[in-house]
């Protein structure tokens, strides 16, 4: 496929060229503009995927450094940065892309035609990748020795079908169609509504299955109101089709459906910095902009936590400012940086990270499944996963717990670069 994943697109500023025209020839379509490509975006967009890898995949989840891991509930860690950055530059890039194909002459039913399509194909390659291998490879409750046929059946009830790729999907799809064709009034409008309306209903309303108020329940992880809507919309085992949630703990989801509510604000807050980036202004004037509205966007985040936590968890509004805040400062940061200053000696890795976040989600999400839980070996007489072997023998036999986790993370890492570059290098690039 050769479109684009929501964040695959840099950003560019128009330099209009005059139309070529001749005699008795209807007149040509406007030459495509010249555009200023900002390699920053690309880098920010790199960095936020090796991030990903890097804490996705550590050698032992028991030994792992306290800024490599999310905070417990309430709270942030550099770790709880990443997936809403990845969304807030999906929204900044999304804009820029198809502000690039309306100037092609693509009007708005094909945009949105494109919008919907996109979404939807993300939402199915994170559903995928849920599924894989598509048949339940350990042990299935109440079958001592089950058929090929009962473990696909097993799989199918127990197939989770939220998840990271899903909310990106959703959140991309949202945000992209309440944007188009809206003035910025309108946006801010929408953007504030999702943040106050998600706020009012964690917190004011009482839950329906216990009627405990919202505030007074909210460091309960099964019992707020997302919990709820979670096992309501996802928990079908009262119609005798199994529990959809994460498995981890079956009676909320991390990435479920409420909570992918004040999501879309985040990558609505990112459309709007794409809007910002792609005005005609001198960059330092975009810079400062981008500066003074992360901090302010900074310092509202931490002032709503007092009443509604900062959480990850649960997407809280609050974190939502706040992630927002940060990622307009360090986007502005690494725009000085490269696209001012000059200085990219260092981007290239984190350019070819950026160039396929397709490939590096999916694949490194298969991969992830494969070893650390499907594929086995005997190590000192026990069965343990592939994962586990790799990790005791090469990380784990001379480097300190936590050490040698961190050495497997970064190897899986820098496995993934090996794999992005051999694809950068022969120009294929995987887009939905």
């Amino acid at each position: 496929m050769s479109t684009t994943l929501p964040g695959s697109s840099t950003g560019f500023v128009d330099v209009q060229s005059p139309a070529a025209s001749a005699p008795e020839v209807a007149p040509a379509r406007p030459a495509a503009p010249a555009r200023e490509r900002l390699i920053s975006l690309d880098v920010f967009r790199g960095l936020t995927i090796a991030g990903m890898l890097l804490v996705n995949d550590p050698g032992s989840w028991g030994a792992i450094y306290p800024p490599l891991e999310h905070a417990a509930w309430n709270g942030w860690t550099p770790t709880d940065l990443i997936f809403p950055f990845f969304l807030f530059i999906a929204g900044v890039t999304t804009h820029l892309s198809l502000t690039a194909r309306r100037q092609r002459g693509d009007d708005e039913a094909a945009i949105r035609h494109q919008i919907i399509k996109r979404g939807l194909l993300i939402f199915l390659f994170g559903f995928l990748v849920n599924g894989f291998p598509f048949f339940t490879w350990g042990d299935v409750a109440g079958i001592a020795h089950p058929t090929f046929l009962q473990r696909i059946v097993d799989r199918l009830y127990h197939w989770r079908i939220m998840g990271v790729l899903q909310r990106i999907g959703l959140a991309y799809l949202c945000a992209a169609l309440l944007s188009q064709g809206k003035t910025v009034k309108r946006q801010v409008t929408t953007i504030v509504v999702l943040l106050f309306g998600y706020w009012f209903a964690m917190t004011a309303l009482p839950v329906p299955d216990s009627g405990a108020m919202g505030q007074i329940v909210l460091n309960d992880a099964p019992r707020t109101m997302a919990a709820w809507w979670d096992r309501l919309l996802l928990d079908w085992t009262r119609f005798g089709l199994g529990n959809h949630l994460w498995v981890n703990s079956l009676t909320w989801d991390p990435e479920g459906p409420f909570s992918t509510i004040p999501a879309i604000a985040t990558a609505m807050l990112g459309n709007l910095a794409g809007q910002w980036i792609g005005l005609k202004r001198p960059i330092q004037e975009r810079l400062n902009g981008m500066f003074a509205v992360g901090a302010i966007g900074m310092m509202v985040g931490l002032m709503w936590n007092w009443s509604f936590p900062i959480n990850k968890s649960i997407w809280t509004s609050s974190y939502v400012v706040f992630t927002a805040g940060m990622a307009c400062v360090a986007i502005a940061a690494i725009m000085w940086i490269v696209d001012v200053q000059k200085v990219k000696g260092w981007t290239k890795p984190f350019v070819i990270y950026g160039m396929n976040p397709m490939v590096a989600f999916v694949g490194s999400g298969v991969l992830a499944r494969c070893i650390y839980s499907i594929f086995t070996l005997t190590y000192q007489g026990k069965k343990i996963p592939l994962q586990a072997g790799i990790y005791n023998v090469l990380f784990l036999s001379w480097l300190e717990p936590v050490n040698a986790s961190l050495a497997f993370a970064l190897t899986f890492v820098l496995f993934w670069f090996a794999i992005l570059y051999v694809l950068y290098r022969k120009r294929i690039f995987f887009k939905v």
